[in-house]
């Protein structure tokens, strides 16, 4: 009881119970280059049902197995916190990024249920014993970070493939919310002209009417609270921010997470892209990432 009652404290806008550990120095400095085995990148297309979408893959230094992270961008992806990325690797974790089907370049039609199944297949395609010996990934240690829609991406994946980690959910976007916000015609109006219109042009096969249509039939497998509560058992991290779109739901997520394993929950006064947060949100990515053995 302590935990839950510490966890909607932090969502609420407590200190972060993680800050009491020591913050890695790959916040700021580079690892020992090894001449062996170099940290590296690799860019390549990732076949996803039928279609290509292009991925780009952060190796981490070193011959032995690295813990590695998924790590998946929001609609439409502006924000690619690519920093979060360099500074996992820099402490040792290979760190896989996407564009999902119909978004930046990748074939296919953009969809919420393609990111979801997108985001699946890269989870399965890191576990596979061939790709962990080709990548040296450690397949015991997979964990999966996403941020606004890619945090609801992230829970679904968490919830889909066995075996991964933990979730780490960076102001995540709750789309069977947003589904109960648009009951209004004034509401629903107010979100296609100035949240989906506006983000339309980096995603193809689709259009603003699809995507309300799809949201306005999604059930509850977009549900972020009830995908919480089928996580709950694993390691999670709610990270929120004051000028953003998760924290007005956030204690009912912590409510969903009660008291089953491990929670890490904050509440910044920053923007939905943590603009003048950056740094603080990747200390603290780095610390809940050390705390997954």
């Amino acid at each position: 009881m302590k935990r839950f009652a510490l966890a909607v404290a932090l969502v609420l806008g407590g200190p972060v119970q993680a800050y009491a550990k020591p913050v890695s120095s790959a916040l700021w400095q580079d690892p020992a280059v090894d001449a062996k085995a170099p940290a590296r990148m690799v860019a390549f297309q990732l076949p996803v049902d039928g279609a290509k979408i292009n991925a780009v893959f952060y190796l981490a230094a070193g011959s032995a197995p690295h813990p590695t992270l998924l790590l998946l961008h929001g609609f439409p992806g502006n924000e690619q916190n690519l920093d979060l990325a360099q500074a996992a690797r820099r402490a040792g974790w290979n760190v896989l990024t996407l564009h999902y089907r119909g978004s930046w370049g990748s074939e296919g039609a953009f969809s919420f249920a393609h990111c979801a199944q997108d985001a699946a297949t890269a989870a399965r395609w890191l576990q596979k014993p061939e790709i962990a010996k080709l990548y040296r990934i450690d397949p015991r240690r997979i964990a999966v970070a996403g941020h606004s829609m890619g945090g609801m991406m992230a829970a679904r994946t968490m919830a889909e493939v066995s075996g991964l980690r933990g979730a780490f959910l960076i102001d995540p976007w709750d789309i069977a919310e947003q589904r109960r916000q648009n009951q209004s015609p004034a509401s629903l109006e107010d979100f296609r002209r100035n949240e989906l219109e506006g983000d339309l042009p980096p995603l193809s096969g689709t259009s603003a009417e699809a995507l309300l249509t799809e949201i306005s039939q999604v059930g509850p497998e977009f549900d972020l609270t009830k995908t919480v509560g089928v996580i709950a058992d694993r390691p999670l991290a709610l990270i929120y921010a004051k000028r953003g779109i998760g924290g007005q739901y956030g204690q009912k997520l912590a409510a969903a997470k009660g008291k089953h394993g491990p929670l890490t929950a904050a509440l910044w006064p920053t923007d939905h892209s943590f603009s003048d947060h950056r740094l603080k949100l990747t200390a603290l990515l780095l610390q809940w990432l050390g705390s997954l053995r």
